[in-house]
């Protein structure tokens, strides 16, 4: 019986497709054999400045090659970010602009160090090929691909199939990432679930160039702070690596008991021996699932700033929820005479002018949740107007604070 290759073992774990294991077998040994690492692709497109928890699972993957020798081409689609990816989404992504893209790149390029060793990766735009490519190499690049190829991908086939518009570029963005598989000679592509059909077109599309075709390797997709959907900026339902350690602390505290040993396995990495034993202490009653999920938090604030700061967190979060006390530190507000009439604001203004509400009408239904509380005064009336006193707290929901500041 043959022992199991532990890097194998190890670079193949948690991954939800695999294209395929003998493949990567086969890589890792003429790697090792001709002394070349293999070159792990991932691509990103810049679609908002922050990189969350979601990204961390595929991040989490690209260091464990890192750690086994590998290189990481970490590909920047700015290119792309500038056409829109409806991967798992009814609608098209929107385009950004060529603007948005750069500095959100530049934001990118910072976060990902968080987790990626910066000597074991190569950083790619894939501008570098495809804004110098001509009309007539695109014509020539999409000859690859039939339609009916392209209708094969889920989600476009659920919108042929109800009657939904799919525009050409949408066709095209599968092309193109494949492309960049060509372009950079990727020998291995990890993405998440949603993208397994256009990381088999890479395969396909290397073949076709005269490559060896890539081993592909997706990943679980991350459900975000609502248990439902996959984490996503847009969706708001998301932990931002680049997060103030309060706040990620706050935001794990959220997520639900079913929910959080999936963070345990995606997002810290641990053992499964590790989890099950967390779970058994669990439903055993040896611990509360309160106390494992504090465990959690403290855990991933240290994982993007260091074991000081998850504790302190952790003491923050407990002085203001437990006790039910006001954190040290809150944004102030300050308030002019023209915020005030006779030295009184309307509730609503206040919770605006504070920011602790978008718009008038979320305001209005924070305050009629009973949210909203004023000097530890819970005030449930949208109509009513207040006199702030200097240094008083506005609080609205679980974490949101303001100090009032009186400018008269």
């Amino acid at each position: 019986m043959n022992t199991p290759d532990p890097v194998v073992e190890l670079l193949t774990r948690r991954a939800v497709d695999l294209m395929s294991r003998a493949e990567l077998e086969a890589k890792l040994k003429q790697a090792a054999a001709n002394r070349r690492p293999l070159r792990v692709k991932y691509g990103a497109d810049p679609s908002a400045p922050d990189l969350h928890l979601g990204h961390v699972v595929g991040l989490n993957k690209l260091r464990e090659f890192q750690d086994a020798g590998h290189t990481v081409v970490f590909i920047i689609g700015d290119f792309t970010g500038m056409i829109g990816d409806p991967s798992g989404r009814s609608q098209t992504r929107p385009p950004l602009s060529r603007e948005q893209v750069q500095a959100n790149a530049l934001s990118y390029q910072e976060q990902v160090f968080k987790v990626l060793d910066r000597s074991r990766t190569e950083v790619r735009f894939n501008s570098e090929w495809f804004a110098a490519m001509k009309f007539e190499e695109v014509i020539r690049l999409s000859a690859h691909v039939t339609v009916a190829q392209l209708l094969a991908r889920d989600d476009f086939a659920q919108r042929y199939a109800g009657q939904q518009p799919i525009s050409l570029v949408e066709f095209l963005y599968p092309l193109i990432q494949a492309y960049d598989s060509v372009m950079v000679c990727a020998d291995v592509e990890l993405g998440g679930t949603d993208q397994l059909f256009n990381l088999l077109l890479g395969r396909e599309l290397q073949k076709i160039f005269g490559q060896e075709p890539q081993v592909v390797l997706t990943l679980p997709l991350l459900e975000g702070l609502d248990g439902v959907n996959k984490m996503s900026k847009s969706l708001g339902n998301y932990i931002g690596v680049n997060e103030s350690p309060k706040d990620i602390f706050g935001k794990t505290m959220s997520v639900s008991d079913d929910l959080m040993w999936r963070y345990f396995s995606l997002v810290l990495c641990l053992p499964e021996p590790e989890i099950a034993a967390l779970r058994a202490a669990v439903q055993s009653g040896a611990r509360h699932p309160r106390e494992v999920k504090d465990e959690l938090g403290r855990r991933v604030v240290a994982k993007f700033y260091d074991a000081a700061a998850g504790a302190a967190a952790s003491a923050e979060f407990a002085r203001v929820f437990s006790a039910h006390q006001a954190p040290t530190d809150m944004p102030e507000v300050t308030l002019t005479p023209a915020d005030l009439a006779d030295g009184k604001i309307g509730l609503i203004a206040l919770l605006v002018k504070a920011g602790l509400a978008e718009s008038n009408g979320a305001a209005k239904r924070l305050i009629q949740q009973g949210a909203v509380e004023l000097a530890d005064v819970k005030l449930t009336d949208p109509r009513a107007t207040v006199t702030p006193a200097d240094g008083a707290v506005l609080r609205c929901g679980k974490r949101g604070f303001a100090r009032l500041r009186l400018a008269l």
